[in-house]
């Protein structure tokens, strides 16, 4: 949508172009890489004439939130199964979270009331009309929904971001880490910690444990809609 509207001459550039431009630039070089500098030279215009569309740099997160956001993808109506509809969102969230790493900074109330947020919103709230609880209760669960996602994905990203600049092999420094908890466990000074780790899973499926962390969120919104009722 153009800011600029009415008489006088028609703006060179959209905010739906400035946010591409912003969004291009983080997806590259991080959020920090983000000036109204580096965005006006992706955009082709002069830094100052940025100004005249996205007054502060904030605003401009804004709009780059705005534009990630409407990368999901809706169907025309919800299933009617409000715990399938719900976690088929959370895989979109945290899919939107790898594709722009840089999405966890921004994840705040400040930003929650943009166009594309507006119809996630609604939409959420349309396939939780089966779910029993009142209307802030709703908003609360997909609160923790997203407080929760954000947090596993950042915590991916940043295991990711280790293992790309360690100047080991994540199997070299596997093998480092394994080596001295043993030895450390051998000691016999935390026995819960050497039977814990003994007894462990074996290698972790990050799918399958973020399904799990979903699932036991709304089981606890369903146990307290079963009791209400």
């Amino acid at each position: 949508m153009d800011l600029r509207a009415g008489r006088g001459p028609r703006p060179a550039h959209t905010r739906a172009e400035i946010a591409a431009a912003a969004v291009r630039v983080a997806d590259a070089e991080g959020l920090d890489g983000v000036s109204m500098r580096r965005v006006a030279a992706e955009t082709g215009c002069g830094t100052m004439s940025l100004y005249n569309y996205v007054p502060r740099k904030e605003d401009l997160y804004e709009l780059m939130v705005d534009a990630v956001v409407a990368e999901y993808e809706f169907p025309e109506a919800p299933t009617g199964d409000w715990r399938a509809d719900l976690k088929a969102l959370c895989r979109q969230t945290r899919g939107i979270m790898h594709r722009h790493p840089w999405v966890p900074r921004l994840m705040s109330p400040v930003y929650g009331f943009s166009p594309s947020a507006l119809r996630y919103f609604e939409y959420a709230l349309w396939a939780m009309e089966g779910l029993d609880v009142d209307n802030g209760t709703k908003v609360e669960l997909l609160a923790m929904l997203n407080g929760v996602i954000t947090a596993y994905v950042s915590n991916e990203l940043s295991t990711a971001e280790r293992a790309r600049t360690s100047p080991y092999s994540p199997e070299q420094e596997q093998a480092a880490r394994t080596a001295y908890i043993m030895r450390v466990l051998a000691g016999g000074a935390y026995p819960r910690m050497a039977r814990t780790l003994t007894e462990g899973p074996g290698e972790i499926d990050l799918d399958e444990v973020f399904a799990r962390a979903v699932d036991r969120i709304l089981d606890g919104f369903e146990a307290e809609a079963r009791r209400g009722s």
